[in-house]
């Protein structure tokens, strides 16, 4: 009796919850079956090419951001106004040959710069700098020229030696006050002796064109400092000196009878040995330390095995050595 008034109560549906059963019915089996009507792989119908137009509009601007930079470094070899090095490589693609040789970048001649070794390329930019008034004030200004690669500017950089302007401006109006005072020394060639570099005193040097008392001063400071010339050569490395003055004079200099004094590398301390130009504290440490911890050295040579002294240095300093 209980189930007829269930069936009686629950299970009557009028015409309305029929219709309503009917339709939920038949979105449920559409939504069952009726994917299962199309095929998995169908795609979609291509109505529609894609839009390659931004693609191309993008290589365009790469394209054209590339000329540009290619104009700008075209733009900054030619302007001489722009000095600074060049980022893109880290070095100069090839070993240097130059000599080195103590200098003043703002008085050193082209032939000077080559000699030290730097390109035509760079040369050329640096005379530039020079000739629109540029000066270099302290040595890490050489880094701002363009195409001078980070290594030649470590290569160099100890050999630079920038005197004061004080003292340039002297010399320059020196020279310009000679000139100006006696205009006749431009119409002949005077004649000059040859002198021994290793003992002429302030005066021969001073009776050298181009040479003042400041400037025979200091060769002779360098001369003692290293205890004699051994080459023509190493007077250009004085501080302060033009090499276009020192080219003038050298062919007015020769080597005498004198001998260079020598130091004992199983003697000498730390002291005497960084006293020598050539030699420093960062070199002079290393020889003692090697000293003492492996002995005596038995032939100079044998102070290449110190690592830090390069076949450069060693060439450079080995006249100066003894070990007796």
């Amino acid at each position: 009796m209980k189930w007829k008034e269930f069936a009686a109560d629950y299970l009557n549906f009028s015409r309305k919850d029929r219709i309503a059963i009917i339709v939920i019915l038949s979105i449920v089996l559409a939504v069952f079956f009726l994917p299962e009507a199309f095929p998995k792989n169908a795609s979609l119908p291509n109505n529609s090419t894609p839009d390659t137009a931004w693609i191309t509009a993008l290589k365009r601007l790469e394209q054209k951001e590339a000329e540009s930079s290619d104009e700008y470094r075209q733009y900054q070899d030619d302007n001489s106004s722009t000095y600074q090095y060049d980022r893109r490589t880290g070095s100069y693609p090839g070993n240097s040959k130059g000599e080195l040789f103590y200098f003043d970048p703002n008085t050193l001649s082209r032939e000077g710069w080559l000699r030290l070794g730097l390109r035509e390329k760079t040369v050329n930019t640096i005379q530039n700098y020079l000739s629109k008034g540029g000066q270099f004030k302290k040595p890490e200004d050489l880094q701002k020229i363009y195409g001078l690669f980070p290594d030649e500017f470590k290569r160099i950089a100890p050999y630079i030696k920038i005197e004061a302007p004080g003292e340039v401006n002297t010399n320059k109006e020196f020279t310009e006050k000679a000139s100006l005072e006696n205009p006749s020394t431009k119409t002949y060639s005077a004649r000059y002796s040859v002198i021994d570099i290793n003992s002429a005193d302030t005066t021969a040097l001073i009776a050298l064109p181009g040479i003042g008392s400041k400037l025979a001063t200091r060769i002779i400071n360098f001369r003692d400092k290293l205890g004699g010339f051994y080459s023509v050569s190493q007077v250009a490395e004085t501080f302060g000196l033009p090499d276009s003055t020192f080219q003038k004079v050298k062919q007015f200099l020769k080597l005498g009878t004198s001998s260079i004094r020598k130091i004992n590398i199983n003697t000498a301390t730390v002291d005497e040995l960084k006293a020598h130009p050539y030699i420093r504290l960062a070199i002079a440490n290393p020889i003692v330390a090697y000293r003492k911890e492996h002995g005596p050295f038995l032939k100079i040579d044998d102070i290449k095995k110190v690592m830090i002294v390069t076949d450069e240095v060693y060439n450079k300093i080995i006249p100066y050595l003894t070990i007796h």
